[in-house]
């Protein structure tokens, strides 16, 4: 290992302080230092980096991070509080507003915390397209944050191949969905849209363009001297420190960490399907793009095989308690239209107790907390957002670093506002 990498960033930046005003002296006389004043520094929520989503109160010691207070809350999203004024079902459009960049995961979540409390589950067709799409949304979402991170270091060119890459999913999305981005696609039971003919063969071409892609990403970036630099021993957090702190997803892997949820605890259709986990060692931003870019490996495998295996049948569950009767049930039978009525106006009656489900997204453990008091709307809905513990354990990380690093490191943990806004 380079001796460089050993050496804390705060080390490393007083080295070139102290050889740009070596001949600067504090003022009792002693060593050289930076001889500067502490200054407060408001960082966003109008600036680039932090997306418009956060505000970031710095405090400096010339170019040194000293201590930071991340402020979240800009986007007002209320997701909680909304969820317990819709019905079960209505609750769909509000998980995709959390992390926008991948809904699917959201939903894929947020359907089966709720499938957990009645009882429930859906049909093998539908686990299987829950899936894929989830899948399909963790290559996007990491795709987006490696553009990001890409980007803000001056690597336009990886931005773009990024974002093609990203698009090019999208539009798949959006024949299977209707939507690029707020789906609304699962169902308590289900799915609300089957593939459309010829998609799945669609998508497998696509999946060879992204692949291309992936393999465009690492040329330009993995041995890219500049990327190294402003990406290697930076952000670094301890395999013990990110435990304790809740870290999870390819942010704890990064660490050394082998924890994935679709492995350790698996859920749908994970525990069939043939695919590594990629785990890191130094806990890194380097580390943490490395993660990434063999995750989305990983997820293109997950999607090919789910391809070839999807049975065909049924994409809702055949029961009318949760899932609306056929639109043919509806027109000429009494009990359909009852039925129907009844799930629309009321909502779904999910029986009355409480269930925590969780599942990998692409950034983490999610995890939905749901209570029913027996009616057809949550009595309380508490989300476990990924990005809320990496979030707060910036400070932890960043003192001590140079104010350049938080740049890189806060695109590392891809922090999503609709998550962890409250």
């Amino acid at each position: 290992m380079n001796e460089d990498r050993l050496k804390t960033r705060e080390e490393q930046a007083r080295e070139v302080f102290g050889a740009i005003r070596g001949n600067e002296r504090d003022l009792d006389g002693s060593a050289p230092g930076l001889g500067t004043d502490e200054v407060v520094l408001n960082m966003g929520p109008s600036h680039p980096a932090t997306h418009g989503t956060v505000r970031f109160v710095l405090k400096l010691d010339g170019e040194i991070i000293k201590d930071m207070d991340p402020e979240i809350g800009y986007l007002h999203r209320g997701f909680e509080k909304q969820s317990e004024n819709a019905t079960w079902t209505k609750v769909f459009p509000y998980t995709d507003r959390l992390n926008y960049v991948s809904p699917i995961c959201n939903n894929v979540g947020y359907a089966l915390a709720v499938e957990k409390l009645a009882g429930i589950e859906d049909p093998p067709r539908s686990q299987y397209l829950r899936v894929i799409g989830a899948e399909v949304h963790r290559v996007c979402d990491h795709l987006t944050a490696l553009a990001a991170t890409a980007l803000e270091l001056g690597a336009f060119t990886a931005f773009l191949y990024c974002v093609e890459g990203r698009e090019l999913l999208w539009d798949r999305v959006v024949e299977l969905t209707g939507a690029r981005m707020t789906v609304s696609w699962c169902r308590i039971g289900g799915v609300s849209r089957d593939a459309p003919d010829g998609w799945l063969e669609q998508l497998c071409r696509t999946n060879e363009r992204v692949r291309e892609i992936i393999d465009e990403l690492d040329l330009l970036l993995t041995r890219n001297r500049i990327f190294i630099d402003r990406m290697q021993n930076t952000g670094v957090i301890s395999k013990g420190d990110a435990v304790e702190l809740g870290w999870t997803g390819p942010c704890l892997r990064a660490c050394g960490v082998d924890y994935d949820v679709r492995k350790d605890h698996p859920y749908l259709v994970y525990e069939d399907l043939d695919f590594d986990v990629p785990v890191g060692e130094h806990g890194d931003n380097y580390d943490r793009y490395l993660v990434r870019v063999e995750e989305m490996r990983q997820s293109l495998r997950i999607v090919d095989q789910c391809i070839q295996r999807i049975p065909q049948g049924a994409i809702l569950l055949d029961d009318w308690r949760y899932v609306l009767p056929p639109k043919g049930e509806v027109y000429e039978t009494i009990q359909g239209a009852i039925a129907h009525f009844e799930n629309i106006m009321y909502g779904i009656r999910v029986p009355r107790g409480e269930a925590y489900g969780y599942t990998e997204a692409a950034n983490g453990e999610l995890g939905f907390y749901v209570v029913s008091d027996g009616t057809g709307r949550p009595y309380k809905i508490k989300v476990r957002p990924p990005c809320f513990p990496l979030m707060q354990s910036l400070p932890h990380v960043m003192r001590g670093s140079l104010l350049a690093d938080l740049i890189p490191t806060f695109d590392s943990i891809n922090m999503i506002g609709g998550e962890i806004d409250r």
